[in-house]
């Protein structure tokens, strides 16, 4: 059984167990979150598709770690004129899927 869920303008397909790195949610570590944006769900009846969300289906999970991620640099430069360089640390939070309730 999968479901595929909607957090953070982003598309997560999900199992019981799985553990994802999703944008960083106001949670605190050790918190359950459940995530009620649902567009699909597979079981063992087959695919239901929500329009654009399936009414009562929910996905709980459990904040395993908020934190950055690598750093990555961004250097602008403009020829003869100047040059920039910057650094980005993007925040996500890691959470273990424990139950989908379809």
């Amino acid at each position: 059984m999968y479901a595929i869920i909607v957090t953070g303008g982003k598309q997560y397909k999900v199992e019981n167990g799985d553990v994802i790195y999703i944008e960083k949610l106001d949670v605190n570590e050790d918190e359950t979150v459940t995530f009620d944006k649902v567009v699909a769900v597979n079981d063992d009846n087959g695919l239901k598709a929500g329009a654009p969300y399936i009414e009562g289906c929910t996905v709980t999970g459990k904040v395993l770690k908020n934190g950055k991620g690598k750093k990555i640099t961004v250097f602008t430069y403009k020829p003869k004129k100047s040059a920039r360089k910057l650094g980005h640390r993007q925040p996500y939070t890691k959470v273990q899927i424990e139950a989908i309730n379809a």
